[in-house]
């Protein structure tokens, strides 16, 4: 506990094991001669001065005598237990030995009462009591503070533990961010390099207005890149648009060659993606579908639900691709991003896998969970 919480006197007696002690001894001890002056003094009629003094007097004898018993039970503290014992029964006896005959000396001096000496056994017997219980207190209070101490550093380990764990985590997902950041921006200066080599060509045959155009579509496509978080997702309804935009900039450049087919049904509209997830699948479908043919081709995006996954396919009426164990290891840079981000994602809840379609085309799906 921090010194804010108590008053400093309070944390000084909270921390401080000596203050603790004295603090103990005192009221302790003259705890007892109010217990002596209402049972003992009042009873037997003797309220003089001298019989009140000592009253205190052998309060404080007695603070005075059980003071070295501390010393005793700290030396003797992790010896074994039967030295432990014989300590505390020797200090109990000489202690108590000690301090009758002080009493009962200050007592007949103090007071003039003579014969005293006779009943030595009582007081003694009172003292043995008087002290047992200072033993017994001393170790109720000594093994309360050991396990306070104990659980105070139970408590600053297990803060201690938490502040790492808190720690790693957020290094780790510090990580986490910078690889998705890392894989996101990956795809900006890869599709770039291709539409302006598009736009170049564009340029070179003197098609000045479809390279105009196309510039126009390219910075839109830019701006939506540039606006949305690569550690967010977005809503299947902005990916959508997103790749609208990508699909618009090579429209202008393919014309009719390009068809295009959406079938996304509104309530998987809502689900949120990793966006610019579909722009590298499309991209991928241009290269290889529809690039080389000469009719071109037409790519369809469709999307589905199944149980709590959210599907999508992105299907191109190309030649599809030869039989591959692995074909998405052996892709290029885009599908082999797309597949980094969904694990970064969904860790290993999400399925991405390349199949040709009946028709002699390729389907790339994405299957990830709707929920998240």
């Amino acid at each position: 506990m921090s010194g804010s919480v108590y008053h400093p006197l309070l944390e000084m007696l909270y921390r401080n094991t000596n203050v603790q002690f004295w603090l103990l001894q005192i009221v302790g001890w003259f705890g007892l001669s109010l217990i002596s002056f209402l049972s003992l003094t009042l009873w037997y009629d003797q309220q003089e001065t001298a019989y009140i003094a000592h009253t205190l007097l052998q309060s404080a004898l007695g603070v005075i005598v059980s003071w070295p018993l501390r010393s005793l039970f700290r030396y003797f503290w992790n010896d074994i237990l039967i030295f432990r014992i014989s300590s505390a029964l020797a200090g109990i006896i000489g202690c108590s030995l000690i301090w009758t005959i002080l009493r009962i000396s200050t007592f007949m001096s103090m007071t003039g009462e003579q014969d005293v000496w006779s009943d030595f056994g009582g007081w003694l017997f009172g003292s043995i009591l008087i002290f047992l219980c200072w033993v017994a207190f001393y170790h109720f209070v000594k093994y309360y503070q050991l396990l306070q101490n104990k659980h105070q550093a139970l408590l600053e380990l297990a803060s201690d533990t938490q502040q790492e764990q808190l720690k790693r985590l957020q290094a780790e997902t510090i990580a986490h961010e910078a690889q998705l950041k890392m894989l996101r921006y990956q795809l900006n200066p890869h599709f770039l390099f291709n539409t302006l080599n598009a736009i170049s060509a564009l340029v070179k045959v003197k098609e000045s207005s479809k390279a105009h155009e196309m510039i126009v579509q390219l910075s839109k496509f830019l701006r939506y890149s540039l606006d949305n978080d690569p550690i967010h997702k977005v809503s299947l309804r902005q990916e959508i648009e997103a790749v609208t935009q990508y699909l618009n900039i090579e429209r202008t450049r393919f014309g009719k060659r390009l068809r295009l087919h959406f079938d996304v049904p509104s309530h998987c509209k809502s689900i949120d993606v990793p966006s610019l997830i579909l722009q590298p699948l499309a991209e991928n479908a241009i290269k290889y579908g529809i690039a080389p043919a000469e009719a071109g081709g037409q790519i369809s995006i469709l999307a589905s639900t199944e149980g709590a996954y959210l599907i999508i396919d992105v299907i191109d009426t190309g030649p599809g691709l030869n039989v591959a164990k692995n074909p998405i290891k052996s892709a290029g840079i885009g599908l082999k991003n797309t597949d980094e981000r969904l694990r970064e994602f969904y860790n290993d809840d999400y399925e991405f896998r390349l199949d040709n379609t009946p028709d002699g085309g390729l389907c790339a799906r994405v299957k990830v969970p709707s929920h998240l």
